[in-house]
């Protein structure tokens, strides 16, 4: 009892000591932000500033390379010191000084991108893995690092660091976590220039342009303004996020509460499934008898597994399915995905699978819309290389029928709500410049797009106080179906208004017209898309001026009586038609509404277009579709021909 009533006093002392202790020097602990740590990649041959807070009027003092250099907090607590000039290289250390004392290790100087947009951009390796396996593999590459920022978003002030986040260098581990287009732009950037490449992944999944303007740029855009106004209010947000979540819960409570499938365990393989319809996968119900219902419908399917795959870990590949799946294979749950995007694979254990006799079940809950299985992916089951397909007929009945679920506000990305939080912080580290893969979430609304891209990039040239960096941006992919007809087209609208944005100074745009997939908004070739943008990057940002890095794209048209004659630039060695004997995806009009098919001739670089039904043609269109499948204009060098409109 002593001893403890000895520790009790001296423990109060302690604190007493504290409270008589001056404020400023409790708080004089310097602070360096989340990408001033191990590891950082700084920009090579500008000046760099280092940055951090302290207590006011806190002397710092830095030591880098035998160098001492020093700076005093200002009255709020900021601090920076410029370093001169550095040329690639390293690995270097700092140390800073204050009343404490911080070590920074492992500091490369190279060059640094921003990479940001939407899902494309984000689009981890992991999600590639078939696709690159030999790759991620190679991936061993410490001069290849990412800093991974946040998802966050703030709508009251810029911030000024993240919450977390740390520099990763590349290998066959870390590297799943590495945006897929950045990654393969910095490893060909690596390949050409030999020196450290620095990502900062900052994108964010369906966000809007809107998300990523400031407050100081989105005053031109009212409407987008006065919604960023609104939620500056904290308590409308929770208020909404609660009805979301209330909305939410109670769809799927009643879901669960009335799923014949649950209430009699359809997940089971000795179900008696003799009564149940059959349908071919993959498909859409809406597509069979049951029709267009929303709410939880089950699948079975019964398969015979040869002697040669039991005992073995296996491997099941499902496709898509829209929108959440449980799946079960001989009573055992082997995994869940709860929305529609992700590839389905998932692991099966060596215990699971049986000789003969096999039943894999499928619990799907679809909330709106159509609920099914996407076309064109893969559906089987594997052990090492042997396979079962499991596309054709499957039995399936209806768990329970429910209204379309209403879904949520999505705040994350309301206007400049991700400056503020993902960008804002990043704004004082100088930059190579900056990748841009994003679009897809404002095709509702095209043509403000041509002037909400270019807004973007003198909005982050004025934050960055850098501003002619290069802005690489990529073009929306083909994507849906493919149409007989001509016809009008949002996506087509949006790549017009990117390729009119390369009016800005020192842009580049990447066409990937040639690189989507009908049925996925996430395609998974991004190695052409890094490394279409790393030409640009070695054209534009490395000093490559004979290369021919960009997409061939109308420079200039004249308009016959007859036909329409249009002179292309960016041609290479010269424009090719590709696997055809004649060029596709033109279109023609004499009043700008109404358009049918033309016939084109390639006449060296210049393409002229014409039919015969339409005299004094007005306006011509190429690959102008959400999926021009056909379009087959290319340079020699292998890159496509940008979609575009052009008008008399």
């Amino acid at each position: 009892m002593k001893i403890k009533t000895y520790k009790m006093n001296k423990l109060k002392i302690a604190l007493i000591v504290l409270l008589f202790i001056p404020s400023n020097i409790i708080l004089s602990q310097i602070k360096l932000p989340k990408l001033i740590s191990d590891g950082v990649v700084l920009q090579r041959n500008e000046k760099v500033k280092i940055w951090g807070w302290a207590a006011p009027n806190e002397s710092i003092k830095l030591e880098f390379k035998t160098k001492i250099y020093t700076a005093k907090a200002d009255a709020e607590g900021n601090w920076n010191i410029q370093l001169p000039a550095q040329n690639a290289g390293g690995p270097y250390e700092m140390v800073f000084r204050a009343t404490n004392e911080i070590r920074v290790k492992d500091i490369l100087f190279g060059d640094v991108w921003i990479c940001s947009g939407q899902s494309n951009m984000e689009l981890p390796m992991e999600r590639l893995k078939e696709k690159y396996d030999a790759v991620i593999k190679n991936a061993e590459n410490s001069n290849i690092r990412q800093f991974l920022v946040p998802d966050k978003y703030d709508f009251n002030k810029e911030q000024t660091d993240l919450d977390a986040g740390k520099w990763v260098s590349a290998d066959p581990k870390t590297v799943l976590e590495f945006s897929g287009v950045a990654y393969f732009f910095a490893k060909a950037i690596y390949e050409k220039q030999q020196i450290p490449i620095g990502i900062i992944n900052s994108a964010l999944g369906g966000s809007p342009i809107e998300s990523w303007l400031s407050d100081d740029a989105l005053k031109a855009f009212p409407e987008a303004y006065q919604e960023s106004q609104k939620f500056k209010n904290k308590a409308l947000i929770q208020e909404i996020e609660a009805g979301d979540k209330k909305r939410n819960d109670d769809w799927y409570d009643v879901l669960n509460k009335t799923d014949l499938g649950l209430e009699n365990h359809w997940d089971l393989a000795g179900t008696y499934d003799k009564d149940w319809d059959t349908m071919q996968i993959p498909n859409y119900w809406a597509d069979t008898s049951l029709g267009n219902v929303n709410g939880v419908v089950w699948f079975r399917k019964e398969i015979e597994v040869p002697k040669a795959m039991v005992g073995k870990p296996a491997k099941l590949f499902m496709g898509r399915i829209v929108d959440q799946d449980f799946i079960y294979v001989n009573d055992q749950m082997i995994g869940t995905t709860s929305y529609q995007y992700p590839p389905r694979r998932y692991d099966v254990n060596a215990d699971v699978l049986k000789e003969g006799k096999n039943t894999i079940s499928i619990r799907v809950i679809n909330n709106a819309g159509r609920g099914g299985f996407v076309e064109d992916k893969p559906y089987f089951l594997a052990v090492g290389n042997d396979t079962i397909d499991l596309k054709g007929t499957w039995k399936y009945k209806l768990g329970a029928a429910m209204k379309p679920l209403q879904g949520p506000t999505f705040i994350r990305w309301k206007p400049k709500g991700l400056f503020n939080a993902m960008i804002a912080p990043l704004t004082h580290l100088k930059i190579k410049g900056v990748l841009w893969y994003q679009g897809e979430s404002n095709a509702g609304n095209p043509k403000l797009y041509a002037k909400t891209l270019p807004a973007l990039i003198k909005d982050w040239r004025t934050k960055w106080g850098q501003e002619d960096f290069p802005f690489l941006y990529v073009q929306l992919p083909n994507y849906m179906e493919t149409y007989a007809e001509p016809r009008e087209s949002n996506w087509a609208v949006l790549r017009q208004a990117q390729l009119e944005t390369l009016s800005v100074p020192n842009t580049a745009m990447a066409v990937a017209i040639d690189l989507g997939e009908w049925n996925d908004i996430h395609p998974l070739n991004k190695e052409d898309v890094g490394n279409r943008l790393a030409l640009l990057a070695r054209k534009i940002a490395y000093g490559e001026k004979e290369l021919n890095a960009s997409s061939p794209m109308p420079e200039t048209t004249v308009f016959e009586k007859d036909k329409v004659i249009i002179t292309f630039k960016n041609t290479g060695g010269g424009l090719i038609v590709k696997n055809a004997n004649e060029l596709k995806s033109f279109a023609i009009s004499n009043d700008g509404k109404n358009f049918v098919w033309a016939k084109a001739k390639l006449i060296g670089n210049k393409v002229a277009v014409w039919n015969e039904k339409v005299p004094n043609p007005i306006m011509v269109r190429y690959a102008w579709d959400n999926n021009p499948a056909d379009a087959n204009l290319f340079s020699k060098e292998g890159l496509p021909a940008s979609p575009f409109e052009v008008k008399k």
